[in-house]
Formats: structure tokens, C-alpha cells, sequence
């Protein structure tokens, strides 16, 4: 038996034998049409190269592309379960030529692969074309052989491909397998076409036009192809089997989920098991590509597709949480094809457990109330939309959550009511909002989040995407355009910004509107209400408009710089700890492109020891490049696992806990509750210098690091002020410290031989020092100019010596001010203060007095040029 993953390799080895490229599939969220909830077919990621805008280094590629169809105009939940193809998680195979081959080639390519490689009987085989397509119908002849009965002309839109109103388009070519007379229906364009005995195995799109308008249609300059087969289909026809849920692929899902709930795969729960099979791997997949149960957006349809699996298996009996227990039989059944599985492994599994964990508490409540008020309708088929939102507000259930549960029962749900009891609730809210102290700033923010919703953040994976803008702000107002020139605050559906929250700084980049010249150059990006990115900027190149699509592009390397900081800061926290005490708690912090600032709870500054032990430690973890893994669990779990809550931070129930260092199989040497965005490995980070430390508050000190290219800028830097010290003092730069020890030692002595001379000149050398006689006391006043202040009392004490009986006075101008020093020999204490004498000097010079003993004082002024003023005013003060 050919498995699914047999086929998958068997059809992508096919077409790189005949020279197409093998192209990974693309994540589920796209990140080039913004249009789009997911991706639902293989051409997606080719969208722009079908339209021109891009150009790839291949004109033949195939696929093997993940897809998803659980919201918007795609949405198959519904039918999850209860039918034989339906899913909101399929492999769509194709292949696609880029103004390469068309179809005649694409024909003889389907038809050698279904019937030689895959061996698929050509007399059970029957195709469709467009219904004026001649081209296509002489090809299925020529090539397949086939006879006119069996090329079925259908002359509706089901055989006619459209990427939308205007773009590409062209007609289609279906290839149909006919399972045999025993199954009900009739093959295509018949009025029982809806019968299982013809299936849809392949759709070829045959992209010839171009759609200008409604009315005009033209012709391609390089007509392309973009085929689409089910993978699941295709692996039930060549298992036979004529059932989707019976391959090998999701066999192997249900029996992991019998196996863990205790039940027959195929008894009364064979619903549930399907339902479980399928919605565990569309959960898996997109949590894998970063989408995270919420309550807005993507986010919220996972949590649907995640809770209806999750009462699925209560149905089943399951006491404790499922789902998660799931994950291994997948990852071995799709693992090896998409890697992303096995990366995600981790936040795929705690993902799952903490949702059901969290959803099991309330389920028993919620299906009680369930349960009572349709036992209260009597007769009735509709339950009360006020019921549904009590379900919805206090017990999250999702609409069609409560939906499903009552389907089986005949009973509906009045939709209406709900909507009703809904918009009720957001007026409470804005009531609300409209009393706090935030609304004079904030109620702009708050009334385009109610308006457009939150903005999808696609940037823990992507650094660029298109985006939609559904918002833009010019001086404060919300306008539909802004002209070139304006500054401007736009807001778009999804976007890889990062917008500043957590002390990390908000990006810069670029947005490019589709089909015009228009640009905004984004200067910052800000986070607000929690969960709307609002990108400010200026317009370029022309006007834009709310509803334009653009190329939404950040600055990469300003990212990758701010990244790497952002996850030092986890390891700095880490190393802290280790080196100085688990009192070391995190006060604050700001990570840029340039360098990081962390503050910390600690009372004394750092020795350089302990400097040295935290570089040394956070640049082990950083040469030892171990995986950083980001999972979701609930917070008080996260913090009794040994999570560190980051200072400022706000968190909801649900968290994302980041890991990082410690070697890949020991435990982590960092785990903290984060919201910003990391590097891979904690190699990226290129290295970590510690190049400021100091104090900021009482009991918080604060470290200033470098990372990366801002380390080696920094390291550039410092190594450029030795070579210019080395170039001054004509040295090597090996020979700076003892060169400068030497200059030190030489500057050194000549300050003190500058001092003996300053000193003999005072005190008249050997001569002695000039006095005066003032009432029969010896006055010795001297200016000296130039003479540091802190050398007058050594002069004042050896003139003291030299009178035996007297006064002395010295007064220095130095750097424009005075200093003044006054002494009295000891027999005069009596008769003569120093302090009193100094503090009349020092009003002559500008001063406020001065201090000192009774036998020496100093004191100062601004004023030098009133020293000699000074002395006299003490020689004044003698005379009495």
C-alpha cells in the first residue's frame, strides 16, 4: 500500500524530474495577501508571481502546501466529522508553471502521473473543461486518448478560475474518478453530479487573462498554470478506500485518539474521533506558524477549531485533557515532511494542554446550562440567543460551539438574539471606557479598535508581509486619506511590526501600496490598547487610502540588533541572579538597536569581579547557541514552573514563556514570561560587553550592555582611542600602562619640586618671610598667585614658625577664584581668631564667611582679583 507520505514524495519527486523546483510549502498564515484569514490552496504563495510583482530564479515549481479552511468564505468546520472529504486541515498537491509550459504540457504531465506512476486505471478516469474551451478538449484527446463522452463541457463558473473581481483568470480542467455503479450519483454537469460515485481528484487551472474590469477581459502576455490536488483524496483512491478519514495519515489520528479516551475508533464515537483527527492537526499546524488561541482573528478561530475537538473528547469520557497527548502520533506521521512540527513541538503540546486544561473547567457548567434550557423549549427548535451569549461570555463557548452541540438534537440558534446581547456588551464597555482617566488621550484608540478590531502581529516569524490598512490618523483624527507629506498613524489587519511594549523599542521600515508609488516610511511603532499596532510614519511617492494593500516591510537589521539585546537582557537577569543573590529582581528595562539598559534590585555597586563573572556567564551561554523555545502556558503556572515575571509587563491568563541557554537536553538557563521577539539561538546574539554601572535609585543599580554589530562597533571604538593615546605618546599600544605609569610618576615629582619652590618663594626663603609690625603684632600677608588652595595652610604653618608671634594671611588666585587662609600663633589665640579674621578676608573677596579653628581657618571667594583687598581688610581688622 502506497502510504500518504509515499504519495506526497512519489509527486513531488515527478515533478523535479521534469524540471520543476521543489518549493516548501508556505505557513498557514499568508504573508502576501492580507485578504486572506489562511492559506487555502497551493497558489498562494505564488500569488504575486502570477501577477508580476515578483520574480522568482524558477519559471517550474511544485508543492506539497498545508492549508486551512475554518474561517471566512473557506469554511468547512461545520462539516467536520460527519462527511467523508471534508476538513479544516488538507494537503493540497500541484504544480505551476510561470509563463513556462501550458496545457498541452500540463495534460501530458497530470495524465503520465496519475496513470504510470500512481497507476490509476485511464477507463475509471473521466475530465471537465470549459465549456468554449476547444483548446483543453483537443489536448485530453490527443494526449489521454480520451473519447468525447468522457470530456464533459461545464459551461458555469465551477470550471472557471478567478484570483478575484480583476487579476488572473482562466478556465479550469477537472479530473474525476468514477468509483463504480454500486455508489449513488452521476458524473459532473448532471443533475445528481452531488453523488459520491464521481470525485474530484485533480483541478487544473489553465491562467490565460487577465480581468481589467467587469467588462474587459484580455489575454495574457505568459499564460501560467496552477494545479490543486487533495492530497487525502488522492491516498484514499490509491488505498482504496472511499473515505478520507480511512488512510493511513488520519487511521493512525483516530486510533491515537481511541486509544487515549478508551473507545472503539469505530463505535458510537466515530464522529468524535474524526473530529479530533482533523481539528488536532489543524491546531498543531497553526500554532506551529504562530497563531495562538485568542479571542480576535486567526487567534480565535483556532480557539474554536481547539474547543470543538476538545468537547469531543468529553463526549468521549476523557476526564483530563486529550488533545495534547495526540501530538507524538502526529509528529511521527507528519514530522519528517514539515519539520515545523517537530521545531513547535513544545509549544504545540502546552498549547494544547493548557487550553483544554482551562476550557475543562468550565465545559461540565456550560453543557449543565446547555442541557437545562433545551430541555425548557418543549417543542422548540431554537435556543435563546441570551442563552448563547451567557454561554459565550461566562463559559466560553463560541457560537458554533453551542451550534454543534445542539445539532445533533435538530435544535437551532437564534443568531440574531445573540448578535443583539453581543452589541449590548460593547456599549457596557464603552459606557465604561468613557469613565477612566485614560479616555481624554486614549478614546481616538479605542474607538478605531472597537471599529476594526486588533491588529494580527506577524512578526515573531516574519519580517515582512501585506498587510491591509483599515485605519489612518493625521493630526489626530481618523481620516480615509492622507496626502503626501502628512505625517500619519496607520493601522492594518495584520503586520510584522512590532510595536513598542515591554521595554522593547517598536520597529522602523517601510510600507509599499500595491499597484501605486505611494509609500510611508515608518519611523516607530507603538503598541496600543494591548493588541493594535499602530505604525507612524510619512507619506511618500502618493495619497494613501483606508483599504489599500501594501508590502509591509521592517527594518531587518534593526530588528535582528534590538533581538539580540532584548534576549541578553534574559540571560544578563539570569547571570545577575547566579553571581550576586536570588534578591536580584528585575526593575525595568530598554532594548534597542544600539544597546540594552536593565535595572535591578541591588544595594551596592559592582566589583569588578563580579562584572567579570556576569560577562563571563552570559558569553558561555551565548558560545553554547542552545535553541530559544517559546511555549504558552497558563501564568500562575508558568511562575510556580520557575518562569520570571518581567518587570512592567502585563499579562493575561495566557503567557509566552521563553526559554533560553543551559545546553540543549538540561534545563534551561533562563525561563521568563515575554512577549517581544528573540533571537533563534542564543549564538545570534554575537557576543555581550557590559559597558556601564551605576546607580539610579535608591537600592536599584542599572547595566548598560552591548550586543553584536553594537559590541563590535563598541569594541572598534575603544580599540581607536588606544591606538590615537598610543600615536600622542609615541608608544605601541602594548606599551601604554607603563608608559603612562612613568608620565604619572615624572608629573609626580615635579609637583612636589613645584611645591618646595612655592614654598620657599612664601616664606621669603632664606631670607625669611616679609612681615609687618600692626599694633605691636607681626603680620605676614602674602598674594601668591597660582598656588593650589589646598597647599596654603602647609605654607601658612611653616611662616607661623618662622615669626615665632603673629599673624599670617595667604590669599591664591587660581582658575579665577580666590582662596584664603588665615593663622595665628598659638600665644595670640587669645587676643585673635583665625575664624573671625579669615571670614573679614573672605568678605572682601565676594565670600560667605569661611571656617576653621582658632589657630588656622580657610575660607574663599569669587572675586580673585580682591586678594589683595582681603589682606588688607585683616591687616585692617589688627589695627582695630
Amino acid at each position: 500500500m502506497q502510504t500518504a507520505n509515499d504519495i506526497r514524495s512519489t509527486f513531488l519527486g515527478f515533478f523535479e524530474k521534469n524540471g520543476h523546483a521543489v518549493v516548501p510549502s508556505s505557513p498557514l498564515v499568508p504573508r502576501n495577501d492580507p485578504t486572506l484569514m489562511f492559506t487555502n490552496a497551493g497558489m498562494v504563495q505564488f500569488k504575486n508571481v502570477f501577477t508580476g510583482v515578483e520574480k522568482r530564479d524558477y519559471v517550474r515549481a511544485t508543492t506539497a502546501q498545508k492549508c486551512v479552511r475554518a474561517g471566512g468564505k473557506h469554511n468547512d468546520l461545520d462539516n467536520v466529522g460527519y462527511t467523508a472529504r471534508h476538513h479544516t486541515f488538507f494537503e493540497m498537491l500541484g504544480n505551476f508553471s510561470f509563463g513556462d509550459y501550458f496545457k498541452d504540457h500540463a495534460i501530458d504531465l497530470a495524465w503520465t502521473l496519475i496513470t504510470k506512476e500512481f497507476g490509476i486505471p485511464a477507463d475509471r478516469l473521466l475530465v471537465t473543461v470549459y465549456h468554449d474551451d476547444d483548446e483543453a478538449f483537443g489536448h485530453w484527446k490527443k494526449i489521454a486518448g480520451l473519447p468525447d463522452s468522457r470530456i464533459i463541457r461545464i459551461p458555469t463558473s465551477d470550471n472557471f478560475w478567478a484570483m478575484g473581481d480583476t487579476g488572473p483568470c482562466g478556465p479550469c480542467s477537472e479530473i474525476f474518478y468514477d468509483h463504480g455503479e454500486h455508489i449513488a450519483g452521476g458524473p459532473p454537469g448532471s443533475a445528481d453530479q452531488d453523488g459520491d460515485r464521481f470525485i474530484e481528484i485533480w483541478n487544473l487551472v489553465f491562467m490565460q487573462y487577465e480581468q481589467v474590469d467587469k467588462a474587459t477581459r484580455v489575454a495574457l502576455p505568459k499564460p501560467s498554470i496552477d494545479t490543486g490536488m487533495g492530497l487525502e483524496r488522492l491516498a484514499a483512491l490509491l488505498q482504496g478506500k472511499h473515505d478520507n478519514y480511512d488512510v493511513d495519515l488520519l487511521r493512525s489520528l483516530i486510533v491515537a485518539s481511541a486509544e487515549a479516551s478508551n473507545t472503539d475508533p469505530d463505535g458510537p464515537f466515530r464522529i468524535s474521533h474524526r473530529v479530533v483527527a482533523d481539528h488536532l492537526r489543524s491546531s498543531a499546524f497553526l500554532i506551529a506558524d504562530g497563531v495562538l488561541p485568542s479571542n480576535e482573528g486567526r487567534g480565535y478561530v483556532l480557539r474554536r477549531i481547539m474547543r470543538r475537538a476538545m468537547r469531543h473528547a468529553h463526549l468521549m469520557g476523557a476526564s483530563e485533557p486529550m488533545l495534547w497527548k495526540l501530538v507524538p502520533a502526529l509528529t511521527r506521521q507528519m514530522g519528517a515532511a514539515y519539520p515545523e512540527l517537530l521545531r513547535a513541538n513544545a509549544l504545540v503540546t502546552e498549547t494544547l494542554r493548557l487550553e483544554e486544561t482551562r476550557f475543562k473547567t468550565t465545559l461540565d457548567k456550560g453543557l449543565k446550562l446547555l442541557e437545562e434550557e433545551t430541555q425548557r423549549l418543549g417543542g422548540g427548535t431554537e435556543l435563546a440567543g441570551e442563552v448563547a451569549f451567557k454561554l459565550y461570555d461566562t463559559y466560553g463557548f463560541p457560537l458554533d460551539l453551542t451550534q454543534d452541540a445542539l445539532k445533533a438534537k435538530g435544535i437551532g440558534v437564534d443568531t440574531d438574539g445573540f448578535a443583539v446581547a453581543m452589541e449590548r456588551q460593547r456599549a457596557e464597555a464603552r459606557k465604561a471606557w468613557a469613565g477612566s482617566g485614560e479616555a481624554v488621550t486614549e478614546a481616538l484608540w479605542f474607538e478605531l479598535r472597537e471599529k476594526v478590531g486588533a491588529s494580527e502581529f506577524l512578526g515573531y516569524d516574519s519580517e515582512q508581509a501585506e498587510g491591509q490598512i483599515v485605519a489612518l490618523v493625521v493630526d489626530g483624527q481618523s481620516v480615509e486619506t492622507a496626502p503626501v507629506g502628512a505625517s500619519v498613524a496607520v493601522i492594518a489587519n495584520q503586520s510584522p511590526f512590532y510595536g513598542e511594549s515591554g521595554g522593547q523599542a517598536g520597529d522602523s521600515g517601510t510600507i509599499t501600496l500595491a499597484g501605486s508609488k505611494a509609500t510611508i516610511a515608518v519611523t516607530d511603532t507603538q503598541k496600543k490598547l494591548g493588541d493594535l499596532i499602530v505604525h507612524f510614519g510619512i507619506v511618500a511617492g502618493g495619497p494613501v487610502a483606508v483599504g489599500a494593500e501594501g508590502a509591509f516591510a521592517i527594518d531587518t537589521e534593526r530588528r535582528a540588533a534590538t533581538r539580540g539585546h532584548h534576549s541578553a537582557t534574559h540571560l544578563l537577569h539570569a547571570a545577575l541572579r547566579d553571581a550576586l543573590g536570588e534578591h536580584v529582581t528585575q526593575k525595568g528595562s530598554q532594548v534597542g538597536p544600539d544597546r540594552l539598559r536593565f535595572d535591578f534590585a541591588h544595594t551596592k555597586a559592582l566589583s569588578l569581579e563580579e562584572i567579570r563573572a556576569v560577562e563571563d556567564a552570559v558569553n558561555r551561554q551565548i558560545r553554547g547557541n542552545a535553541s530559544v523555545t517559546t511555549t504558552l502556558m497558563g501564568q500562575e503556572e508558568a511562575i510556580k514552573a520557575g518562569a520570571m515575571a518581567l518587570f512592567g509587563e502585563k499579562y493575561g491568563d495566557e503567557v509566552r514563556v521563553v526559554a533560553m541557554g543551559g545546553g540543549e537536553s538540561g534545563p534551561a538557563y533562563s525561563v521568563e514570561l515575554c512577549g517581544g521577539t528573540h533571537v533563534r539561538r542564543t549564538g545570534d546574539i554575537g557576543g555581550f560587553k557590559l559597558v556601564g554601572e551605576s546607580a539610579v535609585a535608591a537600592g536599584v543599580r542599572r547595566i548598560e550592555a552591548v550586543t553584536g554589530p553594537a559590541f563590535l562597533a563598541w569594541a572598534q571604538a575603544q580599540e581607536e582611542l588606544l591606538h590615537r593615546a598610543a600615536d600622542v605618546l609615541r608608544v605601541a599600544p602594548a606599551a601604554l600602562p607603563s608608559r603612562i605609569a612613568s608620565l604619572i610618576e615624572e608629573r609626580r615629582k615635579f609637583e612636589r619640586e613645584l611645591a618646595d619652590v612655592r614654598k620657599q618663594l612664601a616664606t621669603g626663603g632664606s631670607q625669611g618671610a616679609a612681615t609687618t609690625s600692626i599694633a605691636g603684632i607681626t603680620y605676614a600677608g602674602r598674594v601668591l598667585d597660582s598656588v593650589p588652595a589646598k597647599d596654603l595652610k602647609g605654607m601658612a604653618d611653616e611662616i607661623k614658625k618662622q615669626i615665632g608671634s603673629g599673624v599670617v594671611a595667604l590669599a591664591s588666585a587660581a582658575d579665577g577664584k580666590a582662596s584664603l587662609v588665615v593663622a595665628v600663633t598659638d600665644d595670640l589665640t587669645a587676643r585673635f581668631s583665625a575664624v573671625d579674621l579669615v571670614r573679614v578676608g573672605s568678605e572682601a573677596l565676594g565670600g560667605k564667611g569661611g571656617g576653621g579653628r582658632p589657630d588656622m581657618a580657610q575660607a574663599g571667594g569669587p572675586d580673585a582679583d580682591k586678594a589683595q583687598a582681603a589682606l588688607d581688610a585683616i591687616a585692617a581688622a589688627l589695627a582695630g
